[in-house]
């Protein structure tokens, strides 16, 4: 599929980057991005080539949200749903770890899309928020809630407040904070640190995070514990 909303590059060593490319938007999340992310990570996610992924922005901004010219368009509305349906879950339930680099503005559906990512590195001028509550948009609180705690979560999805890059550290939500001109060569880091590790290691760890969410210890330890030691190591 050729693309015209993101850009792929391959960074050697299993290290790929998903680039959203449009800049004149500030990266607003439009119908046939969605579509074109679902599509390209439905490759990556097949692709013995693929260990770690990363998810950035082009210009100087990670994504100011969903596209809102699109809500105006009552003859796109089902492929608006069906669109935003299907790729929060593909990029969710992507098999390999995903690092959000997050250069400049991550707000609305951009916000959210940092937070269907494993792990979130920022630049110094990044700024999350929710603003679309002002404007009858429903916030996405669920991964919200498991990355920074119930309060916070539900502090900034009611208030619609943006916090800057060092609030989002204190509060746990981004890993580190860095100089924008070296944000993607540290995500290169953390991408390749996470590519030493076996292919099949990195699916199955990826799978019991995805599959241990919301539950109590006991179900997660059979998940990440008890089951893969019976299949390796159990006759019966």
């Amino acid at each position: 599929m050729e693309y015209q909303t993101i850009r792929i590059s391959d960074g050697g060593g299993g290290v790929h980057t998903i680039t959203l490319y449009r800049p004149e938007k500030r990266n607003a999340i439009s119908i046939r991005m969605r579509q074109e992310l679902s599509a390209c990570l439905g490759e990556l996610g097949q692709s013995e080539e693929v260990k770690a992924l990363i998810l950035t922005g082009s210009g100087p901004s990670f994504s100011s949200g969903f596209d809102l010219k699109e809500f105006a368009k009552e003859d796109r509305h089902e492929e608006l749903a069906r669109s935003s349906m299907a790729y929060h879950r593909d990029l969710w339930n992507f098999p390999k770890p995903t690092i959000a680099a997050v250069n400049g503005f991550a707000l609305g559906g951009g916000f959210d899309m940092a937070l269907l990512c494993d792990i979130r590195l920022c630049s110094e001028n990044a700024l999350f928020g929710h603003p679309e509550i002002k404007f009858g948009g429903q916030p996405l609180f669920t991964p919200l809630r498991w990355i920074v705690g119930e309060g916070l979560a539900r502090d900034l999805c009611l208030t619609g407040r943006s916090i800057d890059a060092a609030e989002a550290h204190r509060m746990g939500l981004v890993s580190e904070v860095l100089p924008k001109d070296g944000l993607l060569e540290r995500a290169g880091e953390f991408a390749r640190m996470i590519a030493e590790a076996p292919a099949d290691t990195l699916r199955a760890v990826k799978r019991t995070l995805l599959e241990s969410s919301g539950k109590g210890f006991e179900e997660s330890f059979l998940l990440e514990h008890d089951e893969p030691f019976a299949r390796k190591y159990l006759k019966s």
